[in-house]
């Protein structure tokens, strides 16, 4: 029988068989930025010790991961804040000196989005304990949270809690990598009557048109996705790299590969395998659930920030054609929601951000991943040749720690993905100016 994709990937994904729910996890069939390097985590515990400061050094700071898959990220963070690795500049994304060159490490650019305000910076001076006193370290004073509908992990430090909802009164950093994607949507096709659901058959992936949207889905249509005949030329890429003021508005990929980021020539839906809709001229992912899903996410903290990592698109760049597909096995495959892959589409970002944004009464930023990192440090610059002669192994684990963040870097892979950042109750610095 045929249903709405919104409740077929409610069921594929977190169903009690869900992909998402049972086997071994989402890391053994595609590679995200938390399973490339331990230099995403490294960049992003500086941002939650910039977040901490800002916050004045609470007693309790909370890290909630949602969508945490086997907990990779929230493990990597543990070790990184016991060891005390991450947290100081000095320190490579590989552990190695200073003396092995920039190792993709560099200071953060005064102006940049992770730069503290000066209000904050002047708080962190006022917080600095005077001789004689010692403030609880990060260790001491952070609550790691894991929100995930599978079982807990047998392996998993008790140090990180595990829960299926997303806890209340969070103060500190609430992260979503590519959690998003998932939170199942509608898709819709425009027909000469106007918008209509589509159907999807969870065992065959065969599509048939349905009934006509709900009131509240044509307004996020007509608000969020443009008809036919109006949108631009996809010739031109969105440009991320800018702050939001508003507070109220065919091939397949090795398992070496991450799943696409906007541009990516995997984002097109008409590829050999893949079910088409009959009669259609242009699909839309319906991305209410997802504005919903975000802006009750933002709502949960009390202070602190929300940070959504994932890949998408802005409003004059949608895709004619959508961008649903399927992953399994670190292959790209059709999106059949029969629970034996991944189901995602890519996210409307300026949305989801605009839902947040009205709830949290703050401005938010959006830029791509790869100026996100380099204003945490994460520069990617190879190490001087020179250092070979007179460090060889540092030179190679400086070469090594590089090519990792050239990787989480790159335009055109997971350097594409946007970075969504939503303060709650704080003031954080400007965005990059490109």
């Amino acid at each position: 029988m045929s249903i709405r994709w919104r409740d077929a990937m409610s069921q594929a994904l977190y169903g009690p068989h869900g992909f998402f729910v049972a086997g071994a996890g989402p890391a053994d069939h595609f590679r995200t930025s938390v399973h490339a390097s331990p230099a995403f985590a490294t960049a992003l515990l500086r941002l939650v010790s910039q977040v901490d400061a800002t916050l004045g050094h609470p007693d309790r700071l909370d890290v909630v991961d949602v969508g945490a898959g086997r907990g990779e990220l929230l493990l990597t963070l543990l070790r990184l804040v016991a060891s005390d690795s991450a947290v100081e500049v000095a320190v490579g994304v590989s552990g190695e000196p200073t003396r092995s060159g920039r190792s993709g490490l560099i200071p953060a650019r005064a102006g940049s989005p992770e730069t503290l305000t000066p209000t904050a910076a002047a708080r962190r001076s006022l917080d600095e304990p005077s001789s004689g006193t010692a403030r609880p370290s990060l260790a001491e004073r952070v609550r790691f949270t894991a929100v995930e509908y599978a079982t807990r992990p047998e392996n998993l430090p008790e140090e990180i809690n595990w829960t299926s909802e997303i806890p209340a009164e969070i103060t500190g950093v609430l992260l979503a990598t590519e959690w998003l994607d998932n939170v199942p949507l509608d898709i819709a096709v425009h027909t000469e009557d106007g918008w209509r659901y589509v159907l999807v058959d969870p065992e065959s992936g065969v599509e048939t048109i349905g009934e006509t949207v709900s009131p509240a889905d044509l307004d996020w249509l007509t608000t969020w996705w443009p008809s036919p005949g109006t949108l631009p030329s996809t010739d031109s890429a969105p440009n991320p790299e800018a702050t939001r003021t508003d507070a109220t508005s065919g091939s397949e990929s090795g398992f070496g590969a991450a799943r696409p980021a906007e541009g990516s020539s995997l984002t097109a839906r008409s590829r050999p395998g893949c079910p088409e809709t009959p009669h259609s001229d242009h699909r839309a992912e319906i991305g209410r659930p997802r504005d919903e899903a975000w802006a009750n996410a933002v709502r949960k903290i009390e202070r602190g920030l929300a940070l959504a990592v994932d890949y998408g698109h802005l409003r004059d760049s949608r895709p004619v054609d959508g961008t649903l597909t399927g992953y399994r096995g670190g292959r790209q495959v059709p999106p059949v929601p029969n629970g034996s892959s991944d189901v995602t589409a890519h996210v409307a970002m300026d949305s989801v951000a605009s839902a947040g944004a009205a709830v949290a009464r703050c401005a938010y930023s959006l830029v791509s991943q790869r100026e996100a990192l380099r204003a945490l440090g994460a520069d990617g610059g190879r190490p001087p040749l020179s250092l070979a002669g007179t460090d060889p192994v540092g030179y190679v684990r400086a070469l090594a720690a590089a090519s990792a963040v050239a990787e989480l870097t790159d335009p055109a892979g997971l350097g594409g993905h946007l970075w969504l950042r939503q303060p709650v109750g704080i003031r954080l610095g400007p965005a990059v100016a490109r």
